[in-house]
């Protein structure tokens, strides 16, 4: 089979019986009951081409936070990379837990695509912290994308949802734990023959069930998971429960009669194993439209129930004090005495100042790149210093004993890009803050106030010109006239902000809510609009501060002062050998 727009990463020789087209060339169904039997049935599953286009629909039609970035996001932040192919694979970031990317019959540079792909949604989505299940979705979408860029865009939509109730995938350690034992109180319920095979052979059961994803988003054959997949765009999470069900409903009828050895619990690695196996090898076995019937076959199962377990499972983990941040944090701010030094804040206040800062930097160490004091110096030497560090950390006390100071997300040498001439950049990541006499932090207005900020485009070509772009993107339209329906409801105005962009990516009502931090030989300036957060001038001397439109912040200090003490923090990544 010749490769087409959206099988550019496909080994069709891989392929199979899925290398040859079949089926319906379209679809054209408004009913969605009909749609959602349709998607059941595999009504588009034997036309590669078919199933991408409704895909691209379906995720199109997902409802997102205000700002979630898209192709365009993706070639501006990859630039002139885009035009190569990946020469090497970019380790994948700590919170997939060690989950690699199945091949899923890729072409061999394609899964170094997968690598890129979740290099760049760990940058733009800083606040995940566990995500097992994405090397395998977004080698799934890569599948049935025309490029990295609009799989980067779908799998963004998939994170961003922000549908209430609706839920795609788990991105926090704590949601992923609740939901492995949702999935145990499901499996006691409704297969409960299996549950006790599972009781009888394994030492620990939750060990054992907190691979229940990892069953479909991993071990899966891809025509298997595929069919999963066209549901789960329809129907969402709960279609994930009910395959896992009937995953292990099946492997208890291959186990049936069988004893652990000697009376005796296995090893719980040992029974993860063996259904692993059973899982990789269920092709030979079970048809994926066998494996569907048996999931939807389970009476009396609705995502309510669901909902209520998750819920009451996440506040018995939070009752014992397991968060994401416990998790997380634990390991980033172990800092070693003997290697922080700093001449303004204590260990104990860098671990404050630390508890604000992006999870993306979690496992980074903090470096000391430049200090100064009041008999000042050139900027140039601070520029020197700091250039090539992204991010950093600025520290004054000032000779009033008060010490403030801000988190500035961009390397100081985009300053470059304006000559001498004074211009602002940097993203909504960077914040001011104050710790004495109080300590408090000032995040980007837009964080706190959305609606100073939006996200509409111009409508695509086939949307309705007299449907806003959200509801045109409801309909689902194509450009061969197709029309799928999909479920949705009004996304919640109050949700926050990512601030993982550039202002150029933001609809600002106005420019001085994205002043994020400035400098050329004549001063640095951090916050804009009325007034400057911080502003310092050319011998890093004396400096002033004021509130400004950016943070919404009140003077930090003192508002004309003089600095005693200047440092700047780098951040060194801790695994970095």
């Amino acid at each position: 089979m010749t490769e087409n727009d959206y099988g550019s990463f496909v080994d069709w020789n891989q392929m199979g019986d899925l290398a040859t087209p079949s089926g319906p060339s379209k679809v054209d169904c408004k009913d969605l009951k009909v749609f959602k039997q349709m998607a059941r049935t595999g009504h588009w599953a034997k036309n590669h081409n078919l199933r991408a286009q409704v895909y691209q629909q379906l995720i199109k039609a997902i409802p997102c936070r205000t700002v979630t970035p898209d192709a365009e996001v993706y070639r501006d932040l990859m630039g002139d990379a885009l035009s190569k192919k990946p020469s090497s694979t970019i380790p994948l970031p700590e919170f997939v837990d060690g989950n690699l990317v199945p091949h899923y019959s890729l072409k061999v540079e394609a899964v170094a695509s997968v690598h890129r792909i979740i290099s760049c949604l760990a940058g733009q989505f800083p606040d995940i912290s566990h995500c097992p299940a994405l090397p395998a979705m977004t080698a799934l979408l890569l599948h049935f994308s025309a490029d990295e860029a609009q799989c980067f865009e779908h799998i963004s939509r998939l994170l961003a949802c922000n549908e209430p109730g609706r839920r795609l995938m788990d991105q926090t350690f704590l949601a992923y734990e609740s939901s492995c034992m949702t999935f145990g109180d499901l499996a006691n319920k409704y297969c409960p023959a299996a549950h006790k095979l599972i009781v009888a052979t394994a030492q620990d059961v939750l060990e054992v069930y907190s691979d229940w994803q990892r069953w479909i988003l991993g071990d899966l054959p891809f025509a298997h998971v595929a069919r999963v997949l066209d549901v789960f765009l329809v129907e969402g999470y709960k279609v994930l429960y009910r395959v896992a069900l009937a995953l292990l409903k099946f492997y208890r009828k291959q186990k049936a009669g069988a004893q652990p050895a000697g009376g005796q619990a296995q090893d719980s690695a040992g029974v993860r194993d063996d259904i692993q196996s059973f899982v990789k090898g269920i092709g030979s076995v079970v048809t994926p439209d066998k494996l569907l019937e048996k999931a939807f076959s389970i009476r009396l199962f609705s995502r309510k129930e669901i909902t209520l377990l998750q819920l009451t499972n996440e506040k018995s983990l939070q009752q014992k004090g397991i968060t994401v941040k416990q998790k997380r944090r634990n390991v980033q701010l172990a800092l070693n005495p003997d290697t922080f030094s700093s001449e303004i804040v204590s260990t104990k206040e860098m671990h404050d100042i630390w508890s604000w800062i992006p999870e993306r930097f979690a496992l980074c160490q903090p470096q000391l790149l430049f200090t100064t004091s009041n008999h000042g110096c050139s900027l140039n030497r601070f520029y020197s210093h700091c250039e090539g560090y992204e991010p950093t950390l600025m520290l004054i006390r000032t000779t009033d004993a008060d010490v403030c100071g801000a988190f500035l997300s961009t390397d100081w040498e985009e300053r470059k890009r304006g000559g001498n001439k004074l211009s602002f950049f940097g993203t909504g990541e960077c914040f001011v803050f104050r710790l004495k006499p109080e300590m408090e932090r000032y995040e980007w207005v837009v964080i706190r106030h959305p609606e100073l900020a939006s996200s509409i485009k111009p409508p695509a070509p086939g949307d309705d010109p007299e449907l806003p772009q959200d509801e045109a993107s409801s309909q689902g339209h194509n450009s061969e006239g197709n029309s799928l329906p999909v479920e949705r409801q009004a996304a919640d105005p109050s949700e926050r902000l990512s601030p993982f962009l550039s202002a150029r990516h933001f609809n600002l009502n106005s420019r001085n809510t994205s002043m994020f931090m400035a400098g050329n030989f004549d001063s640095i300036i951090v916050g804009g609009g009325d007034g400057n957060a911080l502003y310092i001038d050319s011998e890093l001397n004396h400096g002033r501060t004021a509130r400004c439109t950016t943070f919404d912040n009140p003077p930090l200090c003192a508002e004309s002062f003089q600095v005693a003490l200047l440092e700047v923090w780098g951040f060194q990544d801790s695994m970095a050998s």
